[in-house]
């Protein structure tokens, strides 16, 4: 039994009821990759939909525990933050389905990668988190959580939120809820440069209290007029796609 290394953020999943719960939860029909398998809770399950399916850990003593318990198991030895998904997918001859219990200290860096990998690298993906950044993922605009995640993952991917996480279902129990969330990246194209529609939403929500007049001054001297007077939290992803194509003028 591994002990959990609190430096790498691992709480390892335990009831087989909830990792069933997880693996139901992602689409079977294309080829898995999993984030963090730790222990390998979830990993035996899902050999059963893909024998080929790739493992990436960054804790040597997990990788060769997985390697002596699913000897067919393709387990990568990296950062996942250094994962070239492009790759990987071209590997397997088809856009990845990506699952994990993802560390919460990395969460957001993980889902950009994610975002960042060429289109068509990734369909799925099925992570749990902390239920809060969920909560901030799925938020509606005018909502107090709604901001910077809530924005870019809205547009550039369909997230759903599909259930929570008891702490006591881990080892050991972490200080949080978690929640699973899944998304969807075959979504239209983005009819804006994805890059700066990125500078946009930061720049807005990084002054959120100031309206988008003034705190997008150092993008553009003039914002429209529809959209001058509001703050960031009052405007849909849609809005920011709006906004975003009149200032690149």
């Amino acid at each position: 039994m591994l002990r959990p290394v609190k430096r790498l953020g691992q709480n390892f999943l335990r009831d087989p009821n909830t990792c069933r719960r997880i693996v139901a939860a992602l689409p079977g029909d294309g080829p898995i990759v999993e984030i963090g398998p730790g222990t390998g809770a979830l990993t035996g399950m899902l050999m059963g939909t893909d024998p080929c399916m790739t493992a990436i850990e960054v804790d040597e003593r997990a990788v060769s525990l997985l390697r002596q318990e699913l000897p067919g198991l393709h387990v990568r030895h990296e950062d996942v933050l250094k994962t070239d998904w492009a790759a990987l997918a071209s590997e397997r001859g088809a856009p990845l389905h990506v699952i994990g219990n993802l560390p919460y200290y990395i969460t957001t860096p993980i889902l950009f990668s994610l975002l960042d990998a060429p289109r068509g690298s990734v369909r799925w993906a099925v992570v749990m988190m902390q239920k809060e950044v969920a909560r901030r993922i799925v938020a509606e605009a005018g909502n107090k959580v709604y901001g910077i995640l809530s924005v870019i993952l809205q547009k550039l991917t369909r997230p759903e939120l599909l259930f929570d996480v008891s702490r006591n279902v881990f080892h050991p129990k972490p200080d949080v809820t978690s929640s699973v969330v899944r998304f969807s990246f075959d979504v239209p194209e983005l009819e804006v440069d994805p890059s700066f529609f990125r500078t946009v939403v930061r720049t807005a929500f990084n002054q959120r209290r100031k309206t988008l007049r003034n705190s997008l001054s150092g993008l553009s001297r003039v914002v429209p007029e529809e959209f001058a007077g509001l703050r960031a939290e009052a405007l849909s992803p849609d809005d920011f796609v709006t906004l975003t194509r009149y200032l690149a003028g």
